[in-house]
């Protein structure tokens, strides 16, 4: 439900804002396999059991969207609202017990467990660099992180919930090979003392016409948090393809 009413929100807007003689707006689509590379778990941070939901609890491999939606104030100055859920499975067993989140999961006992990582961004950006072939801004996310990592086995059930606001650098570099191919690289990433994150994203560009843009390439997903409550760092990778459609606007003469 709440992913509904999520992408309602972002096309409500889209459309909304297209209505503005001066935006320029767009909505995105992505999707593709996402793999865990690593995603290592210690709850409580101080005093859990450390164990792998990659190798210990067997991972499996899941299918990702994301969706974008936003506008261009102007030819250098953009926002756009970013809706990018994920969520993964992975199951097994362990010689030695866990001890998580105050629940103790028994030594070679069937073990499902479940990481969720929704993350929900507003992000403002200026191109300092706005050329024909060659495009490069900076600017700043406001993310909304919601995560919960849960583990169940026969009779025992226990998880860990936390929603919060990470502010992260955004960044974007675009080379426009010729007319209709080019490089992009782009992404939001920022490391502090208490954690890090990092979504950086490589992919090839194809303009279909002047509205709709595809690309296909790689996203990394890294990063996590070492404190008393929760000790966690993930990395995930995906295979990417995308698709842009960027509405014109039309003004009628009087």
């Amino acid at each position: 439900m709440k992913t509904l009413i999520y992408s309602i929100c972002i096309l409500s807007l889209t459309f909304f804002l297209n209505k503005s003689v001066n935006a320029q707006a767009f909505i995105d689509l992505e999707t593709g396999p996402v793999f865990t590379g690593y995603n290592d778990v210690r709850i409580p941070g101080d005093q859990g059991t450390l164990f792998s939901m990659k190798d210990d609890l067997v991972s499996k491999t899941k299918i990702f969207y994301r969706l974008r939606a936003g506008y261009k104030i102007n030819p250098r100055h953009s926002l756009s609202l970013l809706y990018a859920p994920l969520e993964t499975k992975s199951e097994g067993s362990m010689a030695n017990d866990i001890f998580f989140e105050g629940s103790s999961f028994p030594a070679n006992t069937l073990i499902n467990g479940s990481y969720k990582f929704n993350s929900y961004r507003l992000t403002y950006r200026y191109d300092f660099v706005n050329k024909p072939r060659l495009v490069f801004g900076l600017g700043f996310t406001a993310k909304i992180r919601d995560a919960r990592i849960a583990l169940s086995s026969p009779g025992i059930t226990a998880e860990k919930t936390n929603v919060g606001f990470v502010p992260i650098i955004n960044f974007r570099l675009w080379w426009k090979i010729d007319e209709m191919f080019g490089l992009l690289i782009d992404g939001d990433a920022l490391a502090a003392p208490q954690g890090r994150a990092e979504d950086v994203h490589i992919a090839a560009t194809y303009k279909v016409s002047d509205n709709i843009g595809i690309r296909a390439g790689y996203r990394i997903l890294e990063g996590g948090a070492d404190n008393d409550e929760v000790y966690n760092f993930s990395l995930f990778h995906y295979i990417s393809a995308g698709v842009t459609y960027t509405f014109t606007n039309k003004t009628k003469s009087d």
